[in-house]
């Protein structure tokens, strides 16, 4: 996926290629997901969500980072809130306490070598210390690029920035930067469409963007209306008491 020019495009084509993909099917680069089969042990740490969530594992500079990456991955535009409010920064940061980010459901063990693609992700770094490695090689790139950290650049510089990082056209200290750009967008995606239970996805803002009925029991009369708008709002696996 790449980074189309202007907002509207990018949102509506969000939207067309999750329908065409399973969220447990998504990947990004070489970087393996394992959403689906894994997600519900990834909720990460219970505490405030929302305006008054405090980070967890995201120092500041790593927190304005993530939220202005995934502010311009998906932004907020005319077909309703971005990723920023609809809490991935939260969803990333919690994600970076669970097992997965821990690497405790991959093999981890060597040799750790340069491989085809076909085979797989080949490094030792796990998903937090792509994050935490990542985004210090991507500010010190912006730093001696611009002077600034990359939240620090206006939305032109930030995108052109996150161009050459998916192409591979930037050299960053320990992580490939087409391996560090794929995780940031299949992670934005996850937070942006998860189960609003893990952090993101607030006000099941994602899931109104595709229509998607959410964790309800029983919605199979109308699973062959093609077409048609299905009249329920969504329900989070967390809500007790969903809307008829």
């Amino acid at each position: 996926m790449s980074i189309p020019n202007t907002p509207n495009t990018r949102r509506s084509f969000l939207g067309k290629v999750l329908w065409l993909m399973p969220l447990a099917g998504l990947q990004a680069c070489d970087f393996p997901s394992d959403t689906g089969s894994h997600v519900a042990s990834r909720a990460g740490p219970a505490g405030l969500t929302g305006a008054s969530y405090v980070p967890v594992f995201l120092t500041q500079p790593e927190w304005l980072f993530v939220t202005a990456m995934s502010d311009r991955l998906i932004p907020s535009d005319a077909m309703g809130p971005g990723a920023v409010e609809a809490g991935v920064p939260e969803f990333v940061d919690r994600q970076m306490e669970t097992p997965y980010a821990h690497g405790a459901l991959w093999y981890m063990q060597g040799p750790f070598m340069a491989a085809p693609p076909e085979l797989g992700y080949q490094l030792k770094l796990v998903p937090r210390d792509i994050v935490r490695l990542g985004i210090a090689a991507a500010n010190d790139a912006c730093q001696r690029q611009f002077r600034k950290n990359f939240a620090e650049l206006d939305h032109t510089r930030q995108e052109a920035f996150m161009r050459a990082l998916q192409q591979g056209e930037l050299a960053l200290a320990d992580v490939p930067a087409k391996l560090f750009f794929g995780f940031m967008l299949q992670i934005t995606r996850e937070g942006f469409f998860s189960d609003p239970i893990h952090g993101g996805n607030r006000n099941m803002v994602g899931w109104k963007l595709l229509g998607f009925p959410g964790a309800r029991a029983d919605f199979m009369d109308f699973a062959n209306q093609n077409g048609a708008k299905y009249p329920m709002p969504p329900v989070s696996i967390g809500d007790a008491n969903p809307k008829a």
